[in-house]
């Protein structure tokens, strides 16, 4: 199972992307995480990134492109994996395919999880509150004006990934405004639903 979870930052996709990496024993992979780990690394990668990320900029294709090509060879990969973060171009969309294709492998599903994005700047001031409080030093990612410039590069740059996957029918959407619980269940509707039709979900399921 290859599938991808897409929406804006702080729609919950990491959240969610536990879950089903929990259930189907596939990996997750998060360029934010990766990403942010090569910076607490201080890897030459991790120092190209620090500036670009503080500044609420999307990351070079080659960097991350770079990133998912050498995770997907992993081990916990073999079963099936979540990108979570990526692609977030219709240029990585495009390498993407082309890398999955040349290891005979493709997109599943795309899950879209759509949210409002007046929430969501609440949701984002909500954690920098919250860490403030609790004497913690707030995450570039959760500063409001960071997220906000992030949010306009969303919508500059990566929505118009979407159609991208629309037109090879792969797009199901989630109503992520609802209760977690409540994205859960959709969520695994969508991949029973496809797992059936494409044939992995037996699989998954049993240890295959």
């Amino acid at each position: 199972m290859i599938l991808i979870l897409f929406g804006p930052p702080a729609a919950g996709k990491g959240t969610q992307a536990a879950r089903i990496k929990d259930k189907y024993q596939v990996a997750h992979l998060s360029t934010g995480e990766m990403l942010r780990a090569a910076v607490a690394a201080g890897t030459e990668v991790g120092k190209r990134a620090r500036a670009i990320m503080d500044a609420g900029k999307l990351v070079s294709d080659e960097i991350v492109i770079g990133i998912i090509a050498d995770r997907i060879k992993e081990p916990d990969c073999k079963r099936g994996f979540i990108l979570d973060g990526f692609p977030r171009t219709v240029a990585q969309a495009r390498a993407l395919d082309d890398l999955l294709k040349s290891r005979k492998l493709e997109i599943d599903v795309v899950l879209e999880i759509r949210v409002d994005e007046a929430a969501l700047v609440k949701r984002v001031e909500q954690r920098a509150a919250d860490a403030k409080a609790a004497g913690q030093p707030v995450r570039p990612d959760d500063d409001p004006e960071t997220f906000k410039k992030r949010l306009k590069v969303y919508h500059d740059e990566t929505a118009p990934v979407l159609p991208y996957y629309e037109n090879q029918k792969k797009v199901r959407v989630i109503d992520g405004m609802l209760p977690i619980e409540k994205v859960w269940e959709q969520i695994e509707k969508a991949l029973t639903e496809t797992g059936k039709k494409r044939g992995f979900l037996s699989r998954l399921l049993t240890g295959g």
